[in-house]
């Protein structure tokens, strides 16, 4: 395991926490790298060998990430810059397709690659110092992990190009009332912010993790189908929960009022 990706396990979820604090957490290719091992490991892993939500964190008090390692980037040959590109943005969509949900825990900056590391993830935390921005057209290019995709498609168009096309940062509050943010942590910090981001984790690891990762594919593979195609899919997810052990301990659970103890199959 590398040591730029700290991992972390609390109960059934995991803290994944990039650790270049030095480097503001930006993403250089080592980065890259550590994040597809783990997110290949969850691939391969079934049962109660999936965590029921994942934590990415950065480490230090200033930044979640600031985007890609630009310093490493001026040292690379031309034909290399693609292939990096390429590299940060196939690892964003990897997080925005893993199987578990997957929560961005922000307490400082996310500019560039890191705002769209956020995007990737399916729930964002920002603690009250969190700074935000999609900057790359001030730098002279466009988002290219998909930030010109995924924002749109949370706030609207509308709003995405005011963010986009200005390069604009903004703050906690901003990020929350635009829906950026799915929810805020009260104080400032790594810790407070990590913190909320567990809370919210527990309640979805309360849930059954099959129905979990059904609804999760139900909602992002029919977001962009006709109806009566998203309801199809819809369909097809619900009936892969049917016959599984988590639902038949759901309905056990009920009729014993009790707790459920589910396991992932």
């Amino acid at each position: 395991m590398s040591d730029l990706l700290l991992v972390e396990t609390h109960d059934h979820v995991e803290l994944w926490t990039l650790n270049r604090p030095d480097a503001l957490n930006s993403f250089n290719k080592g980065l890259l790298l550590a994040l597809n091992e783990q997110l290949e490991r969850l691939e391969g892993a079934s049962g109660e060998d999936l965590p029921r939500a994942i934590i990415l964190s950065g480490a230090g008090e200033r930044s979640f990430s600031a985007g890609a390692d630009l310093k490493e980037r001026k040292t690379m040959p031309p034909p290399e810059v693609p292939v990096f590109v390429s590299l940060i943005g196939s690892t964003m969509t990897r997080i925005a397709e893993c199987r578990v949900p997957v929560i961005a825990a922000i307490h400082g900056f996310a500019f560039g690659g890191g705002m769209e590391a956020a995007l990737a993830c399916d729930l964002r935390v920002v603690g009250p110092a969190a700074k935000m921005g999609l900057t790359e057209t001030r730098l002279g290019i466009v988002p290219g992990a998909g930030g010109t995709q995924r924002l749109p498609r949370l706030v609207g168009t509308g709003k995405a190009k005011s963010l986009i096309l200005t390069g604009r940062r903004i703050d906690a509050d901003e990020a929350y009332r635009l829906g950026v943010a799915e929810f805020r942590a009260e104080e400032p910090g790594r810790e407070a912010t990590v913190a909320k981001a567990l809370e919210v984790a527990a309640e979805i690891a309360l849930c059954g993790p099959v129905g979990v990762r059904a609804a999760k594919d139900a909602i992002d593979g029919g977001f962009d189908m006709p109806m009566d195609e998203a309801l199809l899919h819809e369909r097809n997810c619900y009936d892969r929960t049917l016959g599984t052990e988590d639902r038949l301990e759901a309905l056990a659970a009920f009729a014993e009022k009790r707790p459920p103890v589910f396991k992932g199959r």
